[in-house]
């Protein structure tokens, strides 16, 4: 089975966000900020991340960066998981190597159509 990593502070988007996941019979573990999300990530081996940017102590930017480092890490599928509706945001996410970018609110379709697409590269 497939596993993502949820790093996000908002724990009411974490809860809804996972369940909608775990419906679609992916494996979900939750992070809530940046610090626990490099270190669950580093020990879960996640197949996709899904990382929010705002974050207190490590923003979303930090966690790609420092999981990027990491050989282990510098594979997973990241996307970018925001509120954020700066453009300049996107391409700097996708400049860093994220495999994609979620803006909040969104549509059911556009979370899994996203996840799959990072599975769908490896085919």
């Amino acid at each position: 089975m497939r596993t993502v990593l949820l790093i996000e502070d908002n724990i009411s988007i974490s809860e809804n966000v996972c369940e909608m996941l775990e419906l679609q019979s992916y494996i979900v573990f939750t992070a809530e900020n940046g610090r626990v999300g490099i270190a669950m990530a580093k020990e879960k081996l996640p197949d996709v991340i899904l990382c929010d940017i705002m974050m207190p102590e490590v923003n979303g930017y930090e966690v790609l960066n420092e999981l990027k480092r990491c050989p282990e890490t510098a594979a997973i599928n990241f996307i970018f998981f925001t509120a954020s509706t700066e453009k300049k945001d996107v391409e700097i996410g996708l400049q860093m190597g994220a495999k994609g970018y979620i803006r909040k609110p969104f549509e059911e379709e556009e979370l899994y159509s996203t996840i799959a697409g990072c599975f769908a590269e490896h085919i």
